[in-house]
């Protein structure tokens, strides 16, 4: 779309870069030109009138009109007029003016009344970064159906799109559209959005091409992988194959299996290198030791901080943490990143970068336990490619409650059972230290208490340095660990089976399912209790109901609203005006077969 000089200032100062987000900017009112038999209320009208005489005092101007239209006097008066309104009144001149009409006790007055020269029409006014006319202007003379078409609006969203720019009614309420306009408006905004997504993402030629089998890999496990992580694998071993870079993000559930995919992603990838990157110590140590007991021909390295300086050109499989950012790393045809969500943008592209070669990339493979709404997946797909996982190996038997303070003498009783079955306890704080504005205990308020009443209990989070080996040490000799949600991610504690999450309300679903995803992770039974002060709390009780991250994803967004994908901050907030993702799952269907 080649856009003039003049036309594209104008678009640079709306922000926008095309018609389709032009029709975005809908008329915040309008002023009905049209000329009316009688008094409008509520609402500015349009009068025919002779000016019969004009009164000017210091501080206002009074005209007195005949408006022919209505076969009425009034009144007209303007307040601290500017210079240029004293010369729009000039005794026995008839001409068209506008304003709002007030009548009390027979007497009739209109405030603020102006000459206009359009007549016969609704006009929308705007609210934007252009001065009212020019934009006024610049909607009527550039968005047109040839304009919008153009650029692959369908006809029946174009005729919604223009009602509200070219009303034949004025629209009383814009709060409430009807559903054509809604619909239009919600249609192009996705439209425009995947859009830009799909200009974002760009191919680049595959340091390889081949994918060995996995299947009789796949037979040689002690347990069968599910049908989701089969379909997962099949979509990388096409991935794979092709002469183009792949991008695929693949999002499990807690315990969906990532770590198999990921196994079998570095066996397909054979004899071609793979380097995998993980946030922690503890998750690279943990898929180390998998990648040692399931792909026992492949040779693999750990490499943290605190590896010694080897030849890493020796190894087949390279599984590290952001240490791996300042080695010397040899050529790989696959890379891939697990907990994506934990890395900046930069340091995931910089790993690409240190084993490309020219213009030629290995493929590229994200993993994250967070699931994402099924609706926000599809519209990732317009620069990604996307796996879902969406159910586990093993069903979780997990039971959840919102516990408050009564309830405190019961979950004693409850942690001391489980520790006697030889079980772990996880506790967690919304803070480290006292603070004046949270009404729940921090940790350091609170270990007083657990240490005096039970042994091996341990304590860490986020500013710990030694977190990963407090970690690492609980999971061998510890009954109860005391944390902040440093622990929401990737660490494996085979036989914790409670957690209790102090002000829960506080915290979003997906968080609450990360934390309630470390129990249970052998097949135990687990709990989950979320301790709040509030006397109820839908959101919480809703949580209850389901153990799907994928469902519990759905409910966030309802909660919180979906964040921006195109900035790649996909947080709480709201990028869309018009969309809901929690609703509108139907249009997002849509627009991406229009897109394709």
């Amino acid at each position: 779309m080649k856009l003039t000089k003049n036309l594209q200032e104008k678009f640079d100062k709306l922000g926008i870069s095309s018609y389709s987000e032009l029709a975005l900017i809908i008329p915040s009112s309008y002023e009905d030109l049209r000329l009316h038999d009688s008094i409008l209320s509520d609402t500015p009208q349009l009068i025919d009138a002779t000016v019969e005489s004009v009164f000017r005092a210091p501080n206002s101007i009074q005209i007195t009109f005949f408006a022919h239209n209505l076969g009425h006097t009034m009144t007209g008066v303007l307040f601290r007029p500017r210079p240029y309104m004293m010369h729009q009144f000039t005794v026995g001149e008839r001409d068209y003016y506008f304003g709002k009409i007030e009548c009390k006790t027979g007497q009739c007055s209109m405030s603020m009344p102006r000459k206009v020269t359009t007549v016969g029409q609704i006009t929308p006014k705007y609210k934007s970064a252009l001065r009212g006319d020019v934009m006024l202007r610049l909607i009527q003379n550039n968005l047109t159906n040839e304009s919008l078409h153009v650029e692959g609006i369908k006809d029946e969203v174009i005729d919604g799109i223009l009602k509200p720019h070219f009303p034949v009614e004025p629209v009383m309420d814009l709060k409430v559209l009807d559903d054509k306009t809604l619909y239009s408006l919600k249609y192009i905004e996705l439209f425009t959005y995947m859009k830009q997504l799909s200009a974002k993402r760009r191919y680049f030629k595959s340091l390889t091409c081949k994918a060995k089998s996995y299947k009789k890999w796949a037979k040689s496990l002690p347990f069968e992988l599910t049908n989701e992580q089969v379909a997962t694998i099949e979509d990388i071993k096409a991935d794979l194959s092709k002469d183009v870079s792949a991008r695929r993000m693949i999002v499990g559930d807690v315990g969906s299996g990532k770590t198999m995919v990921i196994l079998a992603s570095a066996l397909m990838m054979r004899p071609s290198r793979s380097i995998l990157m993980a946030p922690t110590t503890i998750l690279a140590n943990q898929l180390f030791e998998e990648a040692q007991k399931f792909l026992p021909n492949i040779k693999s390295v750990l490499v943290t901080n605190k590896s010694k300086k080897i030849d890493l050109s020796e190894f087949d499989f390279i599984i590290g943490t952001h240490a791996l950012l300042y080695r010397e790393l040899p050529r790989a045809g696959l890379v891939m990143v697990d907990e994506q969500h934990r890395f900046g943008t930069a340091q995931r592209n910089l790993l690409e970068k240190l084993v490309s070669k020219g213009d030629k990339k290995p493929h590229f493979l994200q993993f994250s336990a967070t699931p994402i709404p099924r609706t926000q997946a599809m519209i990732e797909t317009a620069h990604i490619d996307v796996s879902l996982i969406t159910s586990a190996p093993f069903k979780k038997d997990i039971t959840s409650k919102v516990i408050h303070k009564n309830d405190f003498k019961d979950l004693l009783l409850h942690v001391e059972s489980e520790i006697a079955k030889n079980n772990q306890v996880l506790l967690v704080y919304p803070l480290v230290q006292e603070s004046e504005v949270i009404e729940y205990q921090s940790i350091e308020e609170a270990r007083g208490f657990w240490e005096s009443r039970f042994k091996n209990v341990y304590v860490t989070h986020g500013k710990d340095k030694e977190k990963e080996e407090v970690l690492k040490e609980f999971s061998q000799k510890g009954d109860i660990l005391m944390a902040t949600t440093v622990v929401e991610v990737g660490i494996s504690l085979p036989k914790l089976s409670t957690v209790v999450i102090v002000g829960a309300e506080r915290l979003g679903l997906s968080t609450l399912h990360q934390l309630r995803g470390r129990v249970s992770r052998t097949g135990l039974k687990g709990y989950c209790y979320l301790y709040t002060n509030k006397n109820s709390s839908e959101r919480l009780e809703e949580f209850t109901k389901t153990t799907s991250g994928f469902d519990i994803a759905n409910l966030d967004l309802r909660y919180r609203k979906s964040g921006d994908l195109l900035k790649g901050s996909a947080q709480s907030g709201k990028q869309f005006k018009w969309i809901d993702l929690a609703e509108d799952e139907e249009i997002v269907e849509e627009v991406k077969k229009d897109l394709v």
